[in-house]
């Protein structure tokens, strides 16, 4: 759960988890600035799914529906779908 997760949450933002079946939890990440769009309120998305039986995560297809495991070092803090990267990055990091 979050407690497992290999990073911190970036500056003004937050994780929330929620269970979502009986061994996965739902991992939120939450934006705490204020929009006007939705008078202020936090803004969330889905981060990642947690197996907690079989101690995994899962990237999301969306809110509602698990996607494939994914190996969490090779995610970034806002996002679970995995980073693919270049030769050429190497360079830039």
């Amino acid at each position: 759960m979050i407690s497992n997760l290999p990073y911190r949450a970036p500056k003004h933002y937050h994780y929330e988890e929620e269970k979502f079946k009986r061994n996965v939890v739902r991992i939120w990440i939450v934006d705490e600035r204020k929009y006007d769009y939705n008078n202020g309120a936090e803004v969330k998305c889905i981060h990642s799914f947690y197996d907690t039986k079989k101690q995994k995560f899962y990237s999301p297809v969306n809110s509602k529906t698990i996607g494939k495991e994914v190996d969490i070092d090779l995610t970034t803090p806002y996002s679970s779908m995995i980073i693919k990267r270049s030769p050429l990055d190497q360079f830039f990091i």
